[in-house]
């Protein structure tokens, strides 16, 4: 078909507009399968194909085959193949890039959230009455029981009950505004 086919070339290049359906008619099917074999994707194929012959179209005048159509197409086809592959490999390291920058950013985020709660809940202890923060940290910091607190401290069980009665009331009023913080916090670490 190809020696039959070289004479189609001048009448393309003159734009003669069935040869040029001819040409397309007769190599669409079989280029459409090189591309796709090449490339694993027919509709990316297909706008490759259609990009080729546009391509010839628009450029005809300047269509240089060398004499072998069949050859000069699948050349074609190839060269778009590896410009396809080449931008979708640029997209796919561009969407890794993006996606670790997108975690960094968020691992980011999280530190920058954490540090800020430890700061405003320390701020929130230290404001605290001496005896009420001493007790609050011996529970909660050092881990100790009422009973033990009691016992170190000198003080009833229920003195350091309230104490910490006290110490939670307070410390939630003043962490109030830092709740949706919070919030966001322990979303952002599930």
């Amino acid at each position: 078909m190809e020696h039959t086919d070289n004479h189609l070339i001048p009448l393309i290049k003159r734009g003669d507009k069935a040869a040029f359906d001819t040409v397309y008619l007769n190599y669409f099917k079989r280029l459409h399968q090189y591309a796709t074999n090449f490339i694993k994707n027919q509709d990316d194929a297909e706008e490759i194909i259609q990009n080729v012959f546009c391509r010839i179209w628009e450029k005809r005048d300047q269509l240089d085959a060398g004499g072998y159509l069949k050859s000069f197409l699948y050349r074609s086809v190839h060269n778009e193949c590896l410009n396809y592959l080449k931008h979708e490999n640029v997209r796919s390291n561009f969407k890794v890039h993006h996606n670790q920058s997108a975690v960094n950013e968020q691992d980011l985020s999280k530190e920058i959230l954490a540090i800020e709660l430890e700061k405003q809940i320390h701020l929130a202890i230290n404001e605290l009455p001496t005896q009420c923060r001493i007790i609050f940290q011996m529970s909660r910091l050092e881990q100790l029981k009422y009973n033990e607190i009691a016992k170190e401290l000198n003080l009833s069980v229920k003195t350091v009950e309230n104490q910490m009665g006290k110490a939670l009331k307070t410390l939630r009023l003043k962490l109030v505004d830092f709740l949706p913080l919070i919030l966001i916090y322990l979303t952002q670490s599930l």
